[in-house]
């Protein structure tokens, strides 16, 4: 293989799989190199769900090798929401502060030990004639009571990281990049690789 296509057009994703593929000599472009295609609605119940509908759809338009990922915030606090609406949670403008606000006014009198929280990260990869295979990583932490730091995007500045006694957006990239959700399931993806292009 010597392209695969991110199904993205978001420069800081495309970065990390640019990263991640340049050992393997593997050239990486996105959505933004391809010829416009229609919007993959994003209607699946799940992750996986939205991940996979992505992959498939843009991999059999184009022949070609896809990774699509579709990733968001479960508060358990919340039955998981906002899960697959994380980025339109209140509303279709997907806005970060209107998102953060909303989700402060929800878990409001909700104390510390019961704002537990987990990034989420699925990745589907989809090899023309093949099924998609799936990974999914995940990053635990608790949703603070204030927004705190400059770094990051999306529920990062509400996001505390324990393991590294911060928050999500008072991390540096590189400190992201150590335990990201979005690592976590590339660190996976890597570790099977190999074996998804024998099959």
């Amino acid at each position: 293989m010597r392209e695969v296509i991110i199904a993205t057009k978001n420069p800081g994703k495309v970065k990390e799989f640019q990263a991640f593929f340049e050992k393997r000599s593997i050239q990486v472009t996105s959505l933004l190199d391809v010829e416009e295609l229609d919007d993959v609605v994003e209607d699946g119940e799940t992750f996986e769900d939205n991940a996979i509908k992505k992959a498939e759809t843009i991999g059999k338009a184009l022949g070609k090798p896809v990774i699509a990922d579709d990733s968001g915030l479960e508060v358990d606090a919340l039955n998981g929401a906002p899960g697959v609406y994380s980025a339109r949670y209140a509303g279709n403008m997907k806005s970060d502060q209107a998102n953060n606000e909303k989700l402060l006014r929800e878990l409001k009198g909700v104390p510390g030990e019961e704002r537990t929280a987990r990034f989420v990260c699925v990745l589907a990869v989809y090899l023309p004639g093949t099924n998609s295979s799936v990974f999914r990583g995940t990053c635990e932490g608790k949703i603070a009571e204030e927004k705190k730091g400059e770094h990051g995007f999306g529920y990062d500045p509400l996001f505390y990281v324990p393991s590294k006694n911060k928050m999500m957006a008072e991390l540096t990239r590189e400190e992201k990049n150590e335990i990201s959700h979005r690592a976590n399931a590339l660190t996976q993806l890597d570790n099977q690789w190999d074996s998804l292009l024998n099959h």
